[in-house]
Formats: C-alpha cells, structure tokens, sequence
C-alpha cells in the first residue's frame, strides 16, 4: 500500500528581487512631471497658434527623459542575477559574472573589463560622512558604557537620518548600505577563473524611451525651424 502523501524534498522558496532605487531622484521626477503637465497642459489648452503644437512636441521631449533620470533608475538583485535599469538600458548579469561592486564618486558595476554606471543607487559624500560620524558616536556610547565623552558627560539621543545600521552593526548611508547588501550577495557567487566559461551580461536599450524622445526631439526641431 502506498502513501498518497508525497515525500519527496521541496524546492526551497524562491524569494522575490530586492528592489534599490533613489528616493529623493523618484520623488523629484514625480514633482517634474506634475510640473510639466500643468504648464504643458496649459500651453496646449489656452495656447494660440503654433503654441499648442510647440507645447506637444516638448512634452514628448521632456517626458520620456524625466520618467529616464528620475523614475526608471532601479536595481534589482535575487539571489541568482542582477538586473540593473539605467536610463537608457538595462543590465542583466548573473552574480558569477560579476567582478566587483564600488563607489567613490558614483556607485559602478565591473564585470569581464567593463564598467556599468549604477544610476540606481547615487553616491553622497555628505550623506556618508554624516553617517560616519553617527557611527563613531554610536560605537564611542557602547564602549563607554552609555556615556560618550571622558568627563562624564551623557550622550544625548542619537538623531537618525540614515538608515538604521546594518548586519554587522555599522551605520552606513543609504547607497552605502545597499551596495553592503549587493556585495554581500555578490560573494555567495564565486567568479570562474576561466573567463570563456563566466556568463555574460545581457544588454536591452530601453526604446520605449528612447524613441518618444527622440520624435519629440524631431518635431521640436522642425517646428523652430519653419517658424516666421
């Protein structure tokens, strides 16, 4: 007699992408778009004369290149692959093709000799040093026993406007603690010595966007150039 239930191992769970996008950069492309639409809008519905089809063309312009710098920028990493969507393209690479993550001035992918722009996740040096600081501060209250200067003096509370700090205990910024989390993953995924046999990276431009812009673009030119 066999049992109907089966005993077989299950695969284990897949777990949805972390998602890393600039918070400040998003909310700044809704603004802009709200902005855009209301006086476009207002140059189409009151405007006389060549003024509405001049309004259309730049809002086709300027439209695709706010939703570009401003909305589009994500990452997203499982554990199996990153996918990074810059303005004008989107990366797919596999962890195992993945040679190192960094950020000095802006945060970089480098995979097989290239460099990939991380739009996604921007660097701020003001941002770090002050997470910096309230790290030391943090750090400086634990090993002196809940008081943060030698004459005996209580730390006050600490004020935070970073995240809150990572595994290991550290405060980091923003960027600087997603990019802990994608180097994190990034190291579960040994790189193969062998560089014929490492995965590539898969490239789409994103002609969703760049097309609208560029008829925008097109029909601006033609308008001023045939304007008395």
């Amino acid at each position: 007699m066999t049992s109907s239930h089966d005993d077989r191992p299950k695969a284990p769970p897949q777990f949805a992408d972390r998602v890393y996008r600039s918070v400040a950069g998003f909310s700044g492309g809704v603004l802009l778009l709200a902005l855009a639409g209301w006086l476009g809008g207002d140059a189409i519905v009151r405007g006389s004369g060549r003024t509405p089809w001049l309004a259309m063309a730049a809002l086709l312009l300027a439209v695709p290149l706010i939703v570009a710098f401003t909305i589009r920028p994500a990452v997203f990493a499982s554990t199996e692959r990153i996918r990074i969507r810059n303005p004008f393209r989107t990366i797919t690479l596999p962890w195992a093709g993945v040679d190192s993550l960094r950020a000095a001035y802006s945060t970089e992918l480098i995979a097989g000799g290239r460099t990939y722009q991380v739009w996604a996740v921007p660097v701020s040096l003001r941002a770090r040093k002050r997470a910096a600081r309230q790290d030391a501060r943090a750090k400086a209250v634990g090993e002196g026993g809940g008081r943060a200067d030698p004459f005996g003096v209580p730390a006050g509370p600490i004020r935070r406007r970073t995240p809150v700090p990572g595994a290991d205990g550290t405060i980091r910024s923003a960027s600087d603690q997603a990019l802990a989390e994608l180097r994190e993953l990034s190291e579960r995924h040994p790189v193969a010595d062998d560089e014929s046999a490492r995965p590539a990276a898969t490239i789409r431009w994103a002609y969703e966007v760049i097309a609208p812009a560029a008829a925008g673009a097109i029909v601006l030119a033609v308008l001023a150039g045939t304007g008395g």
